[in-house]
């Protein structure tokens, strides 16, 4: 009698889930752990599918059409070496913009930054020509104190005047702009004499021995992009100063209650990133042009923009953000010479990446300003 009442007791054993149910977690739970890497990967296949339509628009095959870019940019002689040069100062110019927004602060200065770095690492190189790589080095180094300097004057204005870097930063890009091609055009104080004839505004030539060249095709820029980026994200991830940026960038109020000095990280991330921007402008002018031109900056500060939120603000991941850039521009000539497509096709596809790209950080973003103004507003240290 005791064991049939035990057993009217005990409990049906509960029978496994269904493994549709199972299936439809573990997915859910892997899209919610590669949300990142998802949004990523959507934005690239509408955009390509968006360019595709335009293409075919024009009468083009669009298989063809991103063949021959490929092509362009990776298989025929030179082009790996010239894409490489052209990833580098992407690289740093998205480095420019990934640290000042792990502080929360949107950098879009990195053309002022990268024009101020290129024409004075330019002049460096060329007044120190004939000390050979010693006068690369300096080029470099004065790029990256020409540009960091721009970014302490954005830093110093935002974390003591409250100047949003955004404004700031716009406004100095076209002084940087103005300054530079004053200085280069007919009676500027950096014009080449050969220019004083031709009328292309442009420094002097730097000498062959303090040009920035290449090691086994690869160039020494791209190498030394590599090495900055790698560095960026040891100090984001593994030192102190990293904490605080990762920090400030999370929550001031709390920072600043533990004692992080979030004026000095301001300044301090605005004044790192607007540096690796100068250097990209030097290693621009050293390593491609050999000189500094006005058209030298191009649309390279800008892309900066592009890479940072498609590397979803990870420094590593600028490197593969940076190559799918430099690709891009590297074969929009030959494409158009083969197939009669206009270059700026280049300019749209990456315009509707940043546009995918960018919408679900904007909203997180001003999500979390909203509630942060709601948490401020409703709370106080005496409740």
């Amino acid at each position: 009698m005791s064991e049939t009442s035990t057993a009217e007791k005990t409990p049906p054993p509960k029978s496994p889930p269904p493994e549709q149910d199972r299936d439809r977690g573990g997915a859910l739970a892997f899209l919610i752990g590669h949300q990142s890497g998802i949004v990523i990967a959507v934005a690239l296949v509408l955009s390509l599918a968006i360019g595709a339509a335009l293409i075919r628009y024009q009468g083009v095959s669009p298989f063809y059409a991103y063949e021959t870019l490929l092509r362009e940019a990776l298989v025929v002689d030179g082009a790996f070496t010239r894409t490489l040069q052209k990833t580098a100062p992407l690289i740093l110019t998205g480095l420019a913009v990934v640290l000042p927004l792990r502080v929360g602060l949107f950098n879009i200065g990195g053309q002022g930054q990268f024009a101020t770095g290129a024409i004075l690492g330019a002049w460096v190189a060329y007044v120190a020509g004939g000390l050979g790589i010693v006068g690369a080095l300096l080029g470099m180094v004065v790029g990256i104190i020409a540009g960091g300097l721009v970014g302490v004057l954005v830093g110093v204005l935002k974390a003591w005047r409250g100047v949003h870097e955004v404004i700031s930063t716009i406004m100095l890009n076209y002084i940087v702009a103005g300054v530079a091609f004053w200085a280069v055009v007919e009676g500027g104080p950096l014009q080449a004499e050969a220019s004083k004839k031709s009328g292309i505004a442009q420094t002097e030539s730097i000498p062959d021995a303090a040009r920035v060249g290449d090691v086994a095709g690869i160039p020494i820029g791209f190498l030394i992009a590599l090495v900055l980026a790698v560095l960026c994200w040891w100090m984001l991830s593994r030192t102190t100063l990293g904490f605080k940026f990762n920090t400030v960038g999370a929550n001031k109020a709390a920072a600043g209650y533990a004692g992080i000095g979030i004026n000095r990280i301001v300044v301090l991330s605005m004044a790192l990133g607007a540096g690796l921007a100068g250097l990209g402008g030097a290693l621009e002018a050293e390593g491609t042009l050999h000189r500094f031109e006005p058209a030298i900056v191009g649309t390279l500060g800008f892309d900066g923009i592009t890479i940072a939120l498609l590397a979803r603000a990870n420094p590593l991941a600028t490197i593969p953000a940076a190559v799918l850039v430099g690709i891009l521009r590297t074969g929009a000539a030959g494409l158009q010479f083969n197939t009669g497509i206009a270059p700026e096709i280049v300019d749209v596809l990456l315009a509707i990446i940043l546009l995918m790209v960018s919408i679900p950080v904007l909203g997180k973003w001003l999500f979390r300003s909203r509630a942060d103004k709601g948490s401020v507003s409703t709370s106080s240290w005496g409740n």
